[in-house]
């Protein structure tokens, strides 16, 4: 009887270490299957196509965006410390609808002299946007999700990796949400400490921030709504539209900020 006990007893830990060893193999066989692609490759803007307010699509205006030191930087260096509204972005050359992005951010120097209050230490990725080729030349901001990006300013509470939404509406708990930013759940990052921010996108259901690996905001059924300034009429024919997939791009606010290690995997 103890013998077969012993028998059973050793035929069972055998069976668990074949089980652990075989899920072990598919976790490292998920890990080295997915493949990542890096949208920008740490010397050029090749890939990517500026739009900023006043100036038509592809000027990059006084160098605002550049490729340093293996970073895509958002820089004033040649402007006179005044940035007079002019709002930009830079896009990735390619739509996307399911994937994950993954990048990280931080700031740095100096926001210029008359940024607005809001937007010192504020950048973004915005996703799911419209066509730059189709950006009015004096329009502040894409039709897109905007995952805010907020850096600490040395005492209060101030969560990243928030929620914006121009020319947008999502579903939050169930109820779709009107209000133009949310609050995410995450910590603050003071400093010029570099920051990850991953975000998972699934089409039109369900989008999800990750800071540092933590996830601080989910929510689903982007599509259009709200109020846009360009096109108004357009826009507003579209409302209620589901926003299934768009363009990606990086935001300049007034504030400088650097990017890196910018890699997108599709599901």
């Amino acid at each position: 009887m103890r013998n077969n006990y012993s028998r059973l007893v050793y035929v069972i830990i055998v069976l668990l270490l074949i089980s652990c060893k075989e899920n072990t193999n598919k976790v490292e066989t998920t890990e080295t299957t997915e493949k990542w692609i890096s949208l920008f490759n740490g010397k050029d803007l090749n890939d990517w196509t500026v739009k900023i307010k006043g100036h038509p699509v592809g000027d990059n205006y006084k160098n605002t965006f550049i490729a340093e030191n293996g970073c895509l930087k958002v820089n004033y260096n040649a402007y006179d410390d005044t940035f007079n509204s002019l709002f930009g972005h830079i896009y990735y050359n390619k739509p996307f609808s399911n994937y994950k992005l993954r990048l990280q951010y931080r700031f740095t120097g100096k926001q210029l002299s008359d940024g607005a209050p809001w937007a010192e230490a504020n950048s973004g990725v915005m996703i799911h946007c419209e066509d730059p080729k189709n950006i009015g030349l004096d329009q502040n901001f894409p039709v897109s999700i905007e995952v805010q990006l907020l850096g600490g300013l040395g005492n209060d509470e101030r969560p990243t990796g928030n929620l914006c939404t121009p020319g947008t509406h999502v579903v939050i708990n169930n109820e779709i949400a009107t209000d133009h930013c949310f609050e995410s759940s995450s910590k603050t990052y003071h400093g010029d400490q570099w920051v990850k921010l991953e975000i998972e996108v699934r089409n039109d259901s369900i989008i999800k921030h990750l800071i540092n690996d933590e996830v601080v905001f989910t929510y689903t059924k982007p599509h259009i709504g709200g109020s846009v300034d360009y096109n108004k009429t357009l826009w507003k024919s579209k409302e209620g539209t589901p926003l299934k997939e768009g363009y990606i791009s990086l935001q300049s606010e007034s504030h400088p900020v650097e990017f890196k290690d910018i890699e997108l995997l599709e599901l």
